[in-house]
């Protein structure tokens, strides 16, 4: 294991902030993590684990110690007639994950396609897409206590998933690393193309059966199509969750505005029943969309993603966050959620 000190975190974060790690290391395998976690104990480092930097915001100076989780590896533990019960190294590449799975003839995760980051983060941020969520398929997470270092496995129960959240967001927030996903992926194909925009593509272009390379495709072009590739325009992708309301005010809102999109939410017992917004549309609405504040730019097709054209700061970042959320609560009554993780400060 090498530690690196004083590193340029930009180049490992999609948003492109500006950001230096104090020490560096990255991890391929489980020893060289518990060698990092070691490490961090005896000198007393904050400890952050970076997978893709797809999802985050890093401040201007991470003190302690950044591991990059690169931890490979796909190995199928069992096949039963229906399904395939797959485990994946942390630090694999998702979207190169969900094209190595159709080409394998595993099923469930096409809808995700595209998706920027790694294994490790997917249950995190319990990643969805096109009305798929990743904990549809996911059997248990792998990873280590801190700061102890024990190896423990979470029961997908266990890893209480909720919309764009987890265990690993809250009570095991900074508590533990994620060094395996195991997924249990069906033999056989079920569609789900319940999004309009996914559905008009395969329309326009499917012929014949539906398959799950179509929506695969399909999703891919929607995506390409929509959302600014990091690669050239800095992002994070999606900023913000679509909100869950009250009814009373969902009922409100639709008075007012008959064309607002909205979404169901599965009722839980014992919980007063909630309906989704569109994030998108409530920015959209308030005229956010193409909107530059500062210097971070409202991306002209999707106003959930928040551009950073010029590669500014996190200070930056967060205030045209704060901007909008701002103005939304006070045009609809609705708060709104940043998605990215913020790291240091």
């Amino acid at each position: 294991m090498i530690v690196q000190q004083e590193v340029d975190l930009q180049p490992f974060n999609t948003l492109a902030v500006p950001a230096t790690a104090e020490r560096l290391c990255a991890v391929t395998t489980l020893g060289e993590l518990q060698d990092a976690l070691a490490l961090a104990q005896a000198e007393h480092l904050h400890l952050h684990v970076l997978g893709g930097g797809s999802n985050v915001v890093l401040h201007p100076r991470l003190k302690g110690l950044v591991v990059q989780m690169r931890i490979q590896g796909r190995e199928i533990l069992e096949r039963l007639p229906d399904s395939v019960l797959l485990r994946v190294g942390a630090g694999e590449n998702w979207h190169e994950l969900v094209e190595w799975c159709l080409g394998q003839g595993l099923y469930g995760l096409e809808n995700l396609a595209l998706i920027p980051g790694t294994v490790g983060a997917a249950p995190v941020q319990n990643i969805g897409a096109y009305g798929v969520e990743i904990f549809r398929f996911i059997e248990r997470v792998e990873g280590l206590t801190l700061p102890d270092g024990e190896s423990v496995c979470l029961s997908a129960q266990r890893c209480e998933f909720a919309y764009r959240d987890s265990v690993f967001k809250n009570r095991l927030r900074n508590r533990f690393i994620i060094t395996a996903v195991v997924l249990r992926l069906p033999l056989f194909f079920t569609p789900e193309i319940s999004y309009p925009a996914l559905r008009e593509q395969l329309t326009a272009e499917q012929a014949g059966e539906l398959t799950a390379r179509a929506v695969f495709n399909a999703v891919c072009h929607v995506r390409r199509t929509r959302l600014p590739d990091p690669q050239t325009i800095p992002n994070c992708g999606s900023f913000f969750k679509n909100p869950l309301v009250s009814w009373f005010l969902y009922e409100h809102l639709q008075n007012l505005y008959p064309t607002m999109p909205s979404y169901d939410v599965p009722a839980q017992p014992g919980v007063a029943p909630l309906r989704k917004l569109a994030a998108a549309w409530l920015i959209d609405q308030a005229g956010w969309r193409g909107k530059v504040f500062g210097q971070i730019k409202v991306h002209d097709h999707q106003a959930l993603v928040l551009t950073n054209p010029n590669r500014v700061g996190a200070d930056a970042v967060l205030a045209a966050a704060e901007a909008i959320s701002r103005d939304v609560k006070e045009r609809f009554g609705v708060v709104l959620e940043m998605e990215p993780q913020v790291f240091g400060g």
